[in-house]
């Protein structure tokens, strides 16, 4: 199975359903909400299935994006895709693990955008948003973007982060958090 990203580039994604790749659309969308913070961006792609929000980042001018990946196949496409579209200016790196697990290897690390895409039936989404607050792994004016199921997830405030914006495309959603502002300045 392939599909296509920003520039009529073909990835290589895994066969069946194992990664869900993000639907065209739903790409479209986060691209044109994040247009202005992508170029010279960190990006953290988090449950990365086939790499194809890490290489579209790639693609439309990402200095550096970091992917996590449980399944080694998975990894080893992403690795593939990834190098294929990377510039020589640009780097990369793919991380294979349980994310929970792996995000602490990224401390002292910031990213301007982070896109969680985990199995919508998974339980990983409370842990792993704390996890980047924790770790302090958003940059200041960084964003997260979430991808769920809503009527299998109900988006929800974590300490240190907050909901800045939702938005619903059929059956999926993303839900963006920004670190916690002071609301008592100007």
């Amino acid at each position: 199975m392939s599909l296509r990203i920003y520039g009529n580039r073909l990835l290589k994604t895994l066969p069946g359903q194992a990664t869900r790749p993000t639907s065209a659309r739903v790409r479209e969308a986060l691209f044109n909400i994040w247009r202005v913070q992508i170029t010279d961006c960190r990006w953290l792609d988090l449950c990365a299935g086939s790499g194809a929000m890490g290489a579209e980042a790639l693609c439309r001018g990402a200095a550096a994006v970091v992917g996590m990946e449980q399944s080694g196949r998975a990894c080893g496409v992403i690795r593939q895709n990834w190098g294929r579209v990377a510039k020589s200016e640009q780097s990369f790196q793919v991380i294979r693990g349980d994310v929970t697990q792996q995000l602490k290897r990224l401390a002292g690390q910031q990213f301007d955008c982070v896109y969680f895409d985990p199995p919508y039936a998974s339980d990983l989404y409370q842990p792993v948003l704390s996890a980047i607050a924790q770790h302090s792994l958003l940059a200041p004016t960084g964003e997260i973007a979430v991808e769920h199921n809503p009527g299998a997830w109900a988006a929800q405030p974590i300490q240190g982060l907050e909901i800045i914006r939702q938005k619903r495309y059929g059956n999926t959603s993303l839900t963006f958090y920004a670190l916690t502002r002071d609301k008592s300045s100007p």
